[in-house]
Parts: C-alpha cells; structure tokens; sequence
C-alpha cells in the first residue's frame, strides 16, 4: 500500500467510525458489532502512525460520540475515558507484561470485575446529596440527565454512613434480560421498532425528555468506580467496598487476584456463569488493583494503561435458511424474517430471526437453503452474522424484495430517506389488527376487553375495517363470537362508550401516527388544544412546540394529509370523542408576556410541573436563551444556558424567587 491508497482507505474508515460512533451513542442504533468497530479503530491506528496521518479530529482520539443536543452540557472534572479492548489470552498476557515493565516491579495485584453491557453514567455528590448525574459524552463533556438518573431506584439520593464531602461515582446503567423482553413487546404493539439490545434501550431511555417516561422503563445500576476529596491511598478492592457502605449497589462478582494466571482462571469461571446472570454480561475487566499506581501507568488520548476490557466472545451457531418471510407492521412496515432450522444458541432453541430491512440482506448477501452463522445479540435476540462459504456453485438466486405487500397485494413505497418497504393501504389486513388493538390499548382509550383474540375475531368476520368502527358495533353482532356471552359482550359495549370520555392526548396518541408516542401527543394536545387545529397545522408551526422535530412534524402532516385518515378522524368526532383540552383556569397575569427558560436541576418541580406554574401565571417557557428572555430559572448543575444568560445579562433567578414572583409555596 503507496501512501496515496492509505489516506484513501484512512478517510473510509474514519468516515465509518464516526457515522459508528453516532449510530451508537446518539442514536441507538448500532450497524456493526463491537469487535468489528474495534478491529477497524486497530487499523486505522495503524495507518495513521505507519503514514503520519493522525489528525486531532480523527476517531483514533476520541473515546465517544458527542454529547446529544437535547439536553444541556456539563463538564467532567476527570476524563471518562473507555477501555482498550482484548478479545485472546495472549493479549491479556501483552497486558500483564507492559503494566510490570512500566512499574518496574510487581508490588501489585490485579481487581477483576464482569464488564456490564449499559450506558456508562457519572454521579456527583456534594454532602451527601446527588446533585448531578451524566453520560459519559465524549470523556471531557456529557449530558446533564440528572433528573432522569433520579428515577433509577439503585440511586441513593442521599448517600449513608460516613461519607465524603465530595463523592464522583461512576457505573453503569442496564436492563435486565427479561425486562428488555416486555419492553420490546410493549414497543412492538406501538408500533416502534424493537430495540436492538439492552443496551440500546438503556441509553435510548436515559436520552428521553420527559423523567416520568423514564421512570417507567426498568433501569438499573451498578457503581463501580469512586473519586472522593480524600487523598488517602485507596484500592480498587476498597472502593467496592466503600460504594456499599454509601448504599450504592455493586455487583458482587468482583474479585483480587494477585497474579495473570488467577485473572485468567477467573474469567474461565465467570465465562459460564454469565449465562445464568439477569443482566447482560460482555466480557470482564482487569484493573491494577491499588490507585497509587494509575498516575505512574498513565493514560493514551483514549484509554488507561492501568486497565482493560476482556471480551467474551458471543456464542454462535450454524443452522441452514429455510426461507425468507415478510411481516406486515402495525404502521406498514415490511420486515423480512429469516426461518430457519431450528438450533440451540444460549440455552434457547432459536428457529427465526429478523433481517430488519432489505439492505440489510443484500449487504449480507442471505439467500434461502444458505448455511449461515448465527449468534444472539446481547444473548437475546437472534441475529444472522454472516453466510458460510458464500462462493458455492449450487446457491438460490439472490433475494429480491416484492414490489406487492404478502398480505394485502397493495405496491410498496418508501417514504421519504426510510430504508423500509412499507404498505400504505389503510385497509391490509395485518395492519387493520394491530392499530386497532394499539388504539384500544391501556396508554390509548383503555378499552377493557378488546384484546388481540377478540380484534381478530371481528376483523375476520367483517364487523369492523377501522378503529373508529368500533362505535357502532351492536351487542347482538358481538353475542354470536367465541367465547363472547351475554355479559361480556355488554361489558365490552360499555367500555368502548366510556372510552369516549378519555382526554384529547389519550386520542391523538391512538390515531397510531407515526413517532407520536404518549409523551409527543401530550405535548401536541397541550399545543394546539384541540384536533382541529392539530389537523390544520403545517410542518413549520408543529416543529415550533418544545420537544417536536421536524421528523414528527411531518409525519403529523403526513397523517393528516391522507383522505382515510381525515375520514376516520370525522368518524370519531361524529361518535362523540373528546377533541378539545380541557381549559386551564389561569391564577393570575403575574408573569403576563414573561418568557422564562429553564436550566439545571430544580429541588422541588420537575420542568414539566414547573412549566404548568409558568403557564397557570401567564407566562411562557422557551427552549434556548435569547434577547428576547426575560428570566432564566436556574436549578442544581445548571449548563451552558446559564452561561449564555450571563453573557446577555438576562435576570437570573432560583426556585425561590420564582415562588416569589408568582406568589405560591412548595
């Protein structure tokens, strides 16, 4: 390779591990494995050092992705620096090797600890109390999401016993296995795509705007790391044990070996145990145990050269395709499923997997009768890796995506950038269930009774084709139905009237648009008051409500564009269905034409209970700080509006002085 070929294969690869690193820490959404990125970043370093090519902005020197816009950033004290990876025992060995010749000696013992598969977080605690909480980010900056990480149960508040007057905790949070499981089901019946691991719902759910919706979802902690205003010399050993003593939560597989040879012999037994674990497990990681020597060992740009990660590798099976099927979603998406043989993997029989989209396939190149490799990502969900010799004589012919819909026959479009094939016609069979079971659903009008059986069963005899048919079914056509009496059916006539009553956020929410969850349509009913003016608003007046992006506003256009969807809408408004909010009384005209934005960490509201105060008083809350702002609301931690504010001398007030100013108590 001449030095014109490595600056060119330099800038593909730099291209793929920022577009990586996006796709993995600010959208959730990873398309290569973690050895693929790792083996890639090896080869980019070494042409960058073979080439002098290195440049400060290259992936090589950086440990993350950016921080995420939505939410304000916060500086970290010390660098949040990841981990160089190792996937063999020889390289742990290198490891061992380097770490005695830095020190000069072998006056040291080694901490091994599992290496869990979640969102690195960082927690700072000023006497006693928790007054931040934030994403790694880019090691030397993150987001400020202290309000969410106050929902995570395992998160003292408060720490106990005898602490320090300054505490910075690092951990990690997750998802339990079988938490993950339900939570892709209630995804899937929305309409969502799943996610695609525990790991990406962790960091998608610590990335939500409202702290309420995060609370739902089963977040859990580990902490594993502690830096205190105490000089004293500390281990590794002695800060696990301290975090306890704190009443953080630690995980008790953790262990000082005073040898490689035992590190080794520990992560042989830890590699069996993993699979019987509630949480996701990916490898092991082995740190010089006593403190007193991190400074001496140092740090790369990227990485400590006191520790590293051992990663286990995923457990994997062959088994052959039989075919390749299509799903029809609740929102028309097509998703292609590979079914095949079924083989044991993770001590589970696996017999299908998703093959997600049609680009997918083809970058794969999966054709049925193929024997391929397949593993469980996260130990969860299957997954094909790759084919197994791809360059056989007697294989199928490549795989084309129909241009019809299995179900109902209907063309297949893109819409837009998507890279799905979907079915638009509102009448496909398949999507005629889900929604009406999504509309039906607790989160939607809540109807008691209307479950997928019962759905199925009046989708398949012809008495409903929409939700909004729903109202005008009869009890006699209900009566005739499996399992369906006298009672049953009048209880569920009763609850699809009383479904009426429910609120204009519960309606818009099951209308089933795309990206409008429960938190979005909230903040559509709070923004337009009634459906009407939702119906008549263009993309730009959407995008204009705190928390609505461009994405939501046009797929709300989009919705309320097509012909059917007005029609059924009518339907429902003629059946009697709440369309307007219920109007707020305003208290009083104290803060009257005032625009107020809000930074940090409030003591006693959340923002939303703040904002309702703002708007009870007759003021506004905005987004971003300008000339125009009349008061910034500083909380705990406050980020970068706080600086802004200052730079454009804007009136700076805390909780108290807002409960001044508006004349109400705690």
């Amino acid at each position: 390779m001449n030095e014109e070929q490595a600056k060119k294969r330099v800038n593909e690869l730099r291209d793929l591990l920022n577009k990586a690193n996006k796709a993995y820490y600010q959208d959730a959404q990873p398309f290569i494995s973690d050895k693929e990125f790792d083996e890639y970043l090896a080869e980019l370093e070494r042409l960058e050092n073979q080439y002098d090519l290195a440049t400060p902005d290259s992936p090589t020197q950086r440990v993350g992705g950016e921080p995420s816009s939505d939410f304000e950033t916060v500086s970290h004290p010390v660098q949040l620096l990841s981990l160089d990876n190792t996937y063999n025992e020889d390289e742990l060995n290198d490891f061992d090797r380097r770490v005695r010749e830095l020190l000069g000696h072998e006056n040291f013992t080694y901490m091994v600890e599992l290496k869990f598969d979640g969102a690195a977080i960082r927690l700072r605690y000023e006497n006693g109390d928790l007054v931040l909480g934030a994403t790694r980010g880019d090691g030397e900056r993150g987001d400020d999401i202290t309000r969410n990480i106050r929902t995570i149960r395992d998160i003292p508040l408060h720490l106990e016993n005898e602490y320090p007057g300054v505490a910075e905790i690092r951990g990690e949070a997750y998802i339990e296995r079988d938490a993950f499981v339900r939570l892709n089901e209630h995804r899937e019946q929305q309409g969502l795509n799943a996610f695609a691991n525990p790991r990406n719902s962790t960091a998608g759910s610590l990335k939500m705007q409202d702290p309420r919706e995060v609370a739902r979802r089963p977040i859990r902690f580990f902490s594993f790391d502690l830096i205190t205003d105490n000089e004293a010399p500390i281990t590794q050993y002695e800060k696990m044990e301290l975090l306890q003593e704190y009443g953080l939560r630690v995980c008790q597989h953790y262990k000082r070996c005073e040898e490689i040879a035992a590190v080794h012999a520990q992560i042989d037994e830890w590699k069996e145990l993993r699979h019987d674990l509630p949480y996701e497990t990916d490898g092991v990681v082995v740190k010089v145990n006593e403190d007193k020597y991190r400074e001496e060992l140092g740090s790369t740009s990227k990485a400590p050269r006191w520790a590293i990660a051992y990663k286990f590798e995923a457990e994997q099976a062959t088994t052959v395709v039989k075919d390749i099927r299509l799903q029809v979603g609740r929102l028309g998406k097509i998703t292609p499923v590979a079914d095949f043989k079924a083989v044991e993997l993770a001590g589970t029989t696996v017999k299908h997997a998703s093959l997600h989209n049609e680009d997918e396939i083809h970058r794969k190149d999966i054709r049925p009768g193929d024997r391929v490799v397949v593993e469980k990502a996260g130990e969860i969900i299957p997954q094909v890796v790759s084919v197994i010799n791809p360059d056989r004589d007697d294989r199928s012919v490549p795989f084309e995506m129909p241009t019809h819909c299995p179900a109902c026959n209907e063309e297949l479009v893109k819409l837009g950038e998507d890279v799905d094939w979907r079915c638009i016609n509102p009448e496909c069979p398949p999507q005629i269930r889900q929604r009406i079971e999504h509309f039906a659903s607790r989160d939607a009008l809540d109807i008691e009774g209307l479950g997928e059986a019962v759905v199925d069963q009046l989708v398949t005899e012809g008495l409903i084709k929409t939700y909004a048919d729903l109202y005008e079914l009869k009890k006699e056509q209900l009566l005739p139905l499996e399992r369906m009496a006298e009672k049953s059916a009048q209880n569920l006539i009763d609850a699809i009237n009383s479904s009426k009553e429910q609120p204009l956020h519960r309606v818009i929410y099951a209308l089933g648009i795309r990206f409008v969850g429960k938190t979005v349509a909230r903040d559509l009913a709070n923004g337009f008051q009634t459906m009407d003016a939702l119906m008549d608003a263009d993309e730009e007046t959407i995008a204009e409500i705190d928390s609505i992006g461009p994405k939501i506003a046009e797929s709300v256009v989009k919705f309320f564009d097509q012909e059917h969807n007005r029609q059924m809408v009518k339907t429902l408004r003629e059946h009697g269905l709440n369309f307007e909010m219920e109007e707020q009384e305003q208290t009083s005209q104290k803060l009257e034409g005032k625009k107020l934005v809000l930074t940090g960490s409030l003591p006693s509201f959340t923002r939303k209970e703040a904002t309702e105060l703002i708007e009870k008083h007759g003021g506004k809350r905005t987004s971003s700080v300008s000339g125009n702002t009349d008061y910034l609301l500083k909380g705990d931690s406050p980020g970068s509006k706080y600086d802004r504010a200052l730079e454009l001398g804007i009136a700076i007030i805390e909780e108290k002085d807002f409960l001044n100013i508006i004349g109400e108590k705690v």
